[in-house]
Formats: structure tokens, sequence, C-alpha cells
């Protein structure tokens, strides 16, 4: 079932979201080579309860296996998503996607950005540039009247321009006091297709797109999901609410990109 949100809700998933925003910027303030994964987990979790949130991510169950231990999922050069926090460091030339969630006030946020560690191959740092970009023509789809095949073609033929592939097992969804409620928002699809999109509908829209083939594999551990050429992969994702003639992007890259700005990215 698909909830309409009110106004006041609209306002409540934004909170949560906004916070979504500044701790993956206090995730950005150390990402370099050398740092961990598990070091990056364990700044966001401290700044989510400091803040008076919990991280959905954390014990979040899997009938594949055991419940998500972190409360980040960090995916490196070829994980795709749902990548768990280690003791590996990062090296130079690494890509790391950072996903995180919270809950706060009786909602979810929901937000992604994969970041360059040190100095990135160009053809990598282009991967991450047209995600990025996909997913804003996903956004621009997201209003009133229109249709979710909408949103997947205008990031599956964006992507797919520059020779890119789009992951199709895993999508983006509808959020609000569920951190996964309907409908499910695929990042593939046909003009005028799918579900009809209303006023009011909240939707995390989050483009998984891979530089070689989309093929993946789940690892035994039941969360981490690779590329089968192991190629790179990138991550972007915002939540936003359909509006009636563009959508209201409820979290928010500003707080990262303010970071990057700094360190001189």
């Amino acid at each position: 079932m698909i909830f309409l949100k009110t106004e006041e809700e609209i306002e409540l998933l934004r909170k949560s979201n906004l916070l979504v925003g500044q701790t993956l910027a206090e995730v950005a303030k150390i990402i370099e080579p050398g740092v961990t994964t598990l070091q990056l987990d364990k700044i966001a979790e401290e700044f989510i309860r400091d803040n008076g949130a919990v991280p959905t991510f954390k014990g979040f169950p899997n009938h594949l296996g055991q419940p998500f231990p972190g409360s980040l999922c960090t995916s490196v050069n070829e994980v795709v998503v749902h990548g768990i926090p280690n003791d590996i460091p990062l090296k130079d030339g690494d890509i790391v996607s950072v996903d995180c969630g919270t809950y706060m006030n009786g909602f979810c946020g929901d937000s992604a950005f994969t970041f360059c560690v040190g100095d990135v191959a160009p053809e990598v740092k282009q991967l991450l540039q047209i995600t990025k970009e996909s997913l804003y023509k996903g956004i621009e789809q997201a209003v009133h009247g229109h249709r979710l095949g909408d949103i997947g073609y205008a990031i599956q033929s964006y992507a797919e321009s520059y020779g890119f592939e789009v992951v199709r097992e895993f999508v983006g969804h509808g959020i609000g006091k569920e951190m996964h409620e309907d409908p499910q928002v695929p990042n593939y699809g046909i003009r005028g297709r799918g579900k009809q999109l209303k006023k009011g509908m909240c939707i995390a829209i989050e483009p998984m797109i891979t530089q070689g083939n989309r093929e993946i594999g789940i690892e035994n551990d039941g969360w981490t999901v690779r590329t089968l050429d192991r190629k790179c992969a990138a991550h972007f994702e915002h939540t936003i609410a359909i509006g009636l003639h563009s959508a209201d992007i409820l979290s928010s890259f500003e707080f990262v990109e303010e970071v990057l700005r700094k360190k001189g990215y």
C-alpha cells in the first residue's frame, strides 16, 4: 500500500533526511587513503545518536543471513551496495559509496553519496559524475501525473548513453515511517508505464550504475553485492516528495559538497 504524506509528515521526513546529509558530511571530512570503513561507521553512528536519532541500517534483518552489523553501508570499488564496514584501509584511487539511514521523530531518512579516495582514474570519476547526474534526471520526472517508468527511463537512458549499465536487481523505494515502503522505484523502465505518481508520495531514488557489465552477485555474508566483472559501480540517492510541478528533495548533498570543496575536490 502506498501512503501519501501530509505536509506535516513531509517536514518530519525532511528533518530525518537533512540529518543524513549532515552525517555524510561528517564522514566526508575523514575519507582519505589509510582510513577504514569501520572508522567511518563509528563516526556516523556517534553523530546520528548525538543528534537524537538512531541509525536505521544497524540490525536491519536479512532473510539471507545475519542482521546488518553497521550504521552505514560502505561499498568500495566493485561493491554495488550493502558493503559491510570493515578494518581494511581505503587506498589511493578507490571509490566508496556511503549509504546512510536515520530514524527520528517517527520518520526515516535515506541518502547515499559515492566518494573519491585520493587520486581516482578519470574514467571512474566519469562514472561517478554520470551516476549523480542520472539521479537528477530521474528527479526531474518525479512530479504529479507522471509514472514510475518515466523516472526509470530518464535514469537508464542517460547512463546508457555514456556506455554505463544499470543494475536491475536493486531499486529505489517508498519511504516514510518505514525505511522501505511501496512502491518500488526501478532505475530502468519505459516512459508512460508503471504506477502513477501523486502529490504526497515520498520515494527514495537511487541509481546504481556499473562501469562494465550490470550483472551482480551476492557474497556469502548475505549482504555484499559485487559486480561479476569486478569493475566499479557508483551509487547516489536522494529522498524526495512528489510535487505538482517539481519534486521536493528532502535530503541534501550540500553539506557533503561544502566539505569536498574545502578539501580541494
